[in-house]
């Protein structure tokens, strides 16, 4: 299979509970392996933000990974933990959206807005310059974020997620690569992806470190508020430096720049089982079928097959 004359100009993935969700530039597609065993396709198309002129103005753009995240993938993750839990454990309406707003206000004051309590208090105590703080702020917001993951990743049920993720980015590698889309084949790629959204939060976190320490010396309450206003104007400006750095991988400079991105993921991802890998493969070519029943194209997809069952694989 050949990419040259396929190419999605805007695609990427989220490991789910027992399932893969990937998103194209028209639509999305979700895999899901139900407790029968059997893999369960949800896809829809993309509206809303993905029409807008967002997406294709520079810098701006980075607020619809920021929604991708906080919006469509919040949104698919309710499902398969739905789909998991069964009709008597199903989270929705009004406890749905408490829950959500809670879980983003506590990463907010955990991740934003307590690193910079913290990193005044110290510079209160000891009298350290305003960079030397902001600087000290941005490394205990990465401590806590690796300390965060590593920690949930003892979960078993977060270990098996990670284990998704990690066939999310199998998957698209093997496509990107050409590679036949089968799990023995797909499970060949490396664990890792530029593109990533735990590279995401490592750059966001750097990048933050230059923008507050552009910004200076504020007053406590004032240095606070910054942490949370200024989220999105973090988000496009990391947006972009990932967006840079997967077109340009055939630098070697580039290639260095983002060792730790890639070091970093191997918090997220786990090597996947060929079940997993199967549910992923049938979420992307879900994702492909539409992508060209949407955009009207004619074209034969090559890169579909179906998934071969994990049974007679294994034997």
């Amino acid at each position: 299979m050949s990419t040259d004359k396929l190419k999605m100009p805007s695609y990427g993935g989220q490991a789910l509970i027992e399932g893969v969700l990937m998103r194209g530039k028209y639509g999305v597609a979700a895999a899901f392996r139900t407790p029968d065993g059997s893999i369960l396709i949800d896809k829809e198309p993309l509206t809303g933000i993905y029409n807008s002129k967002l997406t294709r103005i520079p810098f701006l753009r980075g607020l619809v990974l920021l929604w991708d995240s906080l919006g469509l993938g919040t949104r698919f993750l309710t499902r398969s933990a739905n789909l998991q839990g069964g009709e008597d454990e199903k989270i929705e309406g009004p406890m749905l959206y408490l829950t959500l707003a809670g879980s983003l206000l506590i990463a907010v004051l955990l991740f934003f807005v307590g690193p910079a309590a913290l990193g005044k208090l110290i510079q209160n105590w000891t009298g350290i310059s305003t960079f030397a703080m902001n600087v000290l702020e941005g490394l205990i917001r990465l401590a806590g974020i690796v300390l965060y993951i590593w920690a949930i990743g003892k979960m078993k049920d977060i270990d098996r997620v990670f284990a998704y993720h990690g066939a999310e980015h199998k998957t698209i590698n093997a496509f990107e690569a050409g590679a036949e889309l089968t799990p023995v084949e797909v499970k060949k790629f490396p664990l890792e992806h530029p593109r990533c959204g735990t590279s995401f939060l490592l750059s966001l976190v750097v990048i933050s470190i230059v923008v507050f320490a552009i910004i200076g010396s504020l007053p406590t309450l004032w240095l606070l508020l910054s942490r949370i206003v200024l989220i999105p104007l973090l988000a496009m400006l990391a947006y972009e430096y990932i967006r840079f750095t997967a077109n340009h991988m055939d630098n070697w400079l580039i290639r260095w720049m983002i060792k730790p991105n890639l070091a970093l993921q191997r918090l997220t991802t786990r090597e996947p089982s060929l079940d997993i890998l199967e549910v992923s493969i049938a979420s992307f070519n879900a994702m492909m079928a539409q992508e060209a029943e949407l955009s009207g194209s004619s074209q034969k997809i090559t890169s579909l097959v179906e998934p071969q069952p994990v049974a007679a694989i294994e034997q």
